[in-house]
């Protein structure tokens, strides 16, 4: 492990944690509920990603009866949450899978019998789950170590150099676990995020409030309010 990068994460994730406290993930779901929510969240914002999956609970008694569905209900149920076409298969396919290697029950705790690398894995294999959602699932529903990358972590890693540059978004959750002390992960992770959202935006960024700007190797700083 490169040990000034780990430091520096080190002293990263303090900063965050004075500015910002301890974090907390929204009301944890259930596996099943979360990954079908993850799947739900995937190009669209929190508020369409719920619309979509209360909605989906609303219509069905179960999640049996949303696997057995003729599809095109499925899809109306979640229109809300965009790419409905795509999404009402996956979550289909991913609820038939489930039910396949677990004796036809529902659930995802046969995962925490799997090493994390094997469990990851398995969950990747189910159409349209990569590397984030899966790691969503995996932490924050299972309490299972893992390092979920969005757009905004991808972004303000780079901007920090704590992650190569030309480094893949698929590479970074490698990198990153690698580099990151496993017991760090929930709270840098959701601050990471607040960080991303709050003050280092893709196309506006305000370096003049960061609590990281020292220890930041962006090189378009924006130091004072009044500059662009």
């Amino acid at each position: 492990m490169d040990e000034t990068t780990k430091a520096k994460i080190t002293e990263i994730r303090q900063a965050l944690l004075d500015a910002f406290g301890m974090p907390e993930w929204r009301d944890p779901l259930p596996p099943v509920d979360e990954l079908v929510s993850t799947i739900l969240s995937q190009n669209t914002n929190d508020v369409n990603r719920d619309a979509a999956f209360q909605s989906l609970v609303a219509s069905f008694e179960d999640w049996e009866s949303v696997m057995e569905a003729d599809t095109q209900q499925v899809v109306e149920a979640i229109r809300t949450a965009g790419l409905a076409n795509q999404k009402g298969p996956r979550i289909q396919g991913a609820l038939k899978a489930i039910a396949d290697a677990n004796g036809g029950d529902l659930d995802l705790e046969f995962l925490r019998d799997l090493p994390h690398k094997a469990a990851r894995e398995w969950l990747m294999n189910l159409k349209g789950v990569g590397p984030k959602t899966a790691a969503i699932v995996l932490l924050f529903s299972m309490g299972i170590p893992a390092f979920p990358v969005d757009t905004h972590i991808y972004r303000v890693t780079g901007r920090l150099g704590i992650r190569p540059g030309g480094l893949s978004v698929e590479k970074t959750h490698t990198f990153l676990e690698e580099h990151i002390p496993s017991e760090a992960y929930y709270d840098l992770h959701l601050n990471l995020i607040r960080l991303g959202r709050e003050v280092c935006g893709a196309r506006n960024w305000h370096c003049y409030r960061c609590p990281l700007v020292d220890l930041c190797e962006f090189n378009k700083k924006n130091l004072t309010p009044a500059e662009k």
